[in-house]
C-alpha cells in the first residue's frame, strides 16, 4: 500500500457533537491528495471516537493532554506531513496544496496558517487579525492556526513537549530558537467561535493575553493550568 501524503491529526476530549463534521469536511478537500485521519481521544472511555461514522479514520485513546495526544497520533502517522487539526477548526480548499508548497523550500520543516474565527461579529474579526499579525511579527502562531510539519523533522525534535499547556508555543519557540523557517501561510483556517461565546469574549481574550505574558515570564505550564479549563 502507498503511504499517504499528509496524515491529519486530531486531539479530542468530548467532542462527539462536531466530529462527525470535521471529519466529513476533511473529506471534500482531499481530491488531489492521498490523506490519512488519526483522532486521537483523552477521554479514557473513548466517548469521541466511539461516535465515528467514517471506519478509515484511525482511532486511539491517550493520556488527557494534548501534547500527550498529538504525539500519540504522529507516532501512528505514515504521510510525508503531520497536521495538527483542532476539531472545531476548519482548512481551507486548497490547504494541501499550500502545505505542500509552502515545504517544498528545504528551509521550511514547519509552519500554520493566518487565522479566523467562525462569526460575522466584527470583534472576533479584530481578534482574528491581532493573532495573524502576531503570529507573523513572532514566528510562533498558536495550535488553533493548524500546524504542520514534515514528519522526519517533527519526530527529529521530539515532538510535543510533555506539559499540560503551551505546548504549541513551546515547540514553535524551540524550532525558532534552533534557526528553523516557520512559514505562516497566506491563507485563513476557521475555528469556532465557541470558547469566545461561552467564557465571553473580553474575559477569554484577556485571560489569553495574561498567559501568554506569564508564559514568556518563566511561570511553568504547570501552574498555568491551573487557570485555564
Amino acid at each position: 500500500m502507498i503511504p499517504p501524503e499528509f496524515s491529519i491529526i486530531i486531539p479530542v476530549v468530548n467532542e462527539e457533537g462536531i466530529i462527525n463534521s470535521a471529519i466529513e469536511h476533511l473529506g471534500t478537500l482531499h481530491a488531489a491528495a492521498s490523506i490519512e485521519i488519526i483522532v486521537v481521544d483523552g477521554d479514557g472511555e473513548g466517548k469521541t471516537i466511539g461516535v465515528i461514522q467514517n471506519r478509515n479514520v484511525k482511532t486511539a485513546v491517550g493520556e488527557k493532554s494534548r501534547g500527550n495526544q498529538m504525539n500519540r497520533g504522529a507516532a501512528m502517522a505514515q504521510g510525508d506531513i503531520v497536521i495538527f487539526l483542532h476539531a472545531d477548526t476548519r482548512l481551507p480548499p486548497d490547504a494541501f496544496a499550500l502545505m505542500e508548497a509552502a515545504l517544498s523550500d528545504p528551509a521550511c520543516l514547519a509552519g500554520a496558517f493566518d487565522l479566523a474565527i467562525a462569526s460575522g461579529r466584527p470583534i472576533y474579526r479584530l481578534i482574528a487579525k491581532i493573532a495573524s499579525f502576531r503570529s507573523r511579527l513572532t514566528r510562533i502562531p498558536y495550535g488553533d492556526q493548524a500546524f504542520f510539519f514534515r514528519r522526519v523533522y517533527f519526530q527529529a525534535i521530539g515532538g510535543f513537549a510533555n506539559i499540560p499547556l503551551m505546548e504549541d508555543v513551546e515547540i514553535m519557540g524551540r524550532i525558532k530558537k534552533q534557526g528553523r523557517r516557520i512559514v505562516i501561510i497566506n491563507r485563513s483556517v476557521s475555528t469556532s467561535a465557541r470558547r469566545w461565546e461561552k467564557e465571553g469574549v473580553l474575559l477569554c481574550t484577556l485571560r489569553n493575553w495574561l498567559l501568554i505574558s506569564l508564559y514568556f515570564s518563566g511561570v511553568s505550564p504547570e501552574r498555568l493550568s491551573r487557570f485555564y479549563k
